[in-house]
């Protein structure tokens, strides 16, 4: 099945196809933004662009160097992602590439439709002892190795070693003549700045809803999310997507981040002080960056909607505080991609949200 095409961010191609052309394009790049807009796809479509020999404009599509990129079984495309820890004490590289190639390869029966990485998986210092390895490697087939690294705020340092580290790090500061490299992060702040400083950083904006749509519309995404589509219309699968159509294919975790952003929102609308406490302590410290960063999107999305029936109504009142609302939650997004505690966050953002609903 071939994967599910790249939709939106036109203008973002565009700019990447002159780069190319004018030989101006940075061979490190990071492409950051919410979750679910399709920054690995496009770094995808990027590796796609870098290896293709076809007739501008690329990527053709129909050459040799396009059609493998697009079944993802070219051999100087590497796809990077957070995996379980192998059970290896010291796994080698091609253990390291023989579990990515099966990892992709459910992908890819998928139509490169997945759900967010668990809180147990990263991508640890063997798989970036093997990208450091494979990048001092020349090509197999193409003129030059593309690797695209998503969730790279994933990248377990800790418990590795310094050199690894350091390797890793001296490749984005200057990687091989025939090598590019494409980082992706929904949580650019929990980059180590090590790393933030030595690549070109790219933010990518959500997608219109007309976007959104079309995606939806897409067979292979219909059957995906068939379960959630037969209880809820395609209308309100935009507004639940809030321009980021890869988070309704989280399944539970999206219900999780709906649930906790409903708690939110009642607790702070709650006469009871106490129970935006007690929302905060549910919200978790260890590994909730990602979780707490899920339910402020919907939250948002939540918000975004109390605005629209606010002016339907002509309640400009209310329609104040709920876009007073979303600037507090834009500034918790901020905060939490800084990694500051999302139990302390929450308290904070209830008593914001509570006073702009007075």
């Amino acid at each position: 099945m071939p994967l599910v095409k790249l939709y939106g961010h036109e203008r973002l191609r565009e700019r990447f196809a002159d780069a190319m052309a004018r030989g101006a394009l940075p061979a490190s790049l990071l492409l950051h933004g919410p979750r679910g807009i399709g920054k690995q796809r496009l770094g995808l479509w990027l590796g796609q662009m870098l290896l293709c020999t076809g007739e501008p404009p690329r990527p053709c599509g129909k050459c040799s160097q396009c059609r493998f990129s697009a079944e993802l079984t070219h051999p100087d495309l590497r796809w990077i992602f957070p995996r379980p820890r192998l059970k290896d004490s010291d796994p080698s590289p091609d253990d390291v590439w023989a579990d990515y190639a099966e990892a992709i390869a459910e992908r890819v029966a998928n139509a490169g439709l997945y759900s967010p990485p668990s809180g147990t998986e990263g991508i640890y210092v063997a798989t970036v002892r093997a990208i450091v390895r494979a990048a001092s490697i020349s090509p197999a087939i193409a003129k030059r190795k593309v690797f695209v690294i998503g969730d790279a705020e994933r990248m377990v340092s800790q418990e590795g070693s310094d050199e690894a580290a350091n390797a890793f790090l001296k490749l984005l500061e200057e990687p091989p003549a025939d090598t590019a490299i494409v980082l992706t992060s929904s949580e650019p702040g929990a980059l180590l700045p090590t790393v933030r400083s030595r690549v070109i950083a790219v933010r990518m904006a959500s997608l219109p809803d007309a976007t959104v749509g079309e995606f939806l519309s897409n067979p292979a995404v219909k059957a995906q999310l068939q379960p959630e589509t037969e209880k809820t219309s395609v209308a309100e699968l935009i507004d639940i997507a809030g321009g980021a159509p890869g988070r309704l294919l989280a399944g539970a975790t999206l219900r999780q981040a709906t649930t906790q952003a409903q708690r939110i929102l009642d607790a702070a609308t709650s006469a009871d002080a106490a129970t935006g406490y007690r929302v905060a302590l549910t919200q978790g410290v260890a590994g909730a960056r990602g979780s707490f960063t899920d339910a402020l999107e919907v939250l948002e999305s939540l918000l975004h909607e109390r605005v629209r029936q606010a002016v339907d109504s002509g309640n400009e009142l209310l329609a104040s505080g709920a876009a007073k609302a979303l600037q507090s939650v834009e500034r918790a997004k901020e905060q939490a991609e800084r990694n500051v505690n999302p139990q302390l966050l929450t308290t904070a953002l209830i008593r914001e949200l509570a006073a702009n609903f007075k």
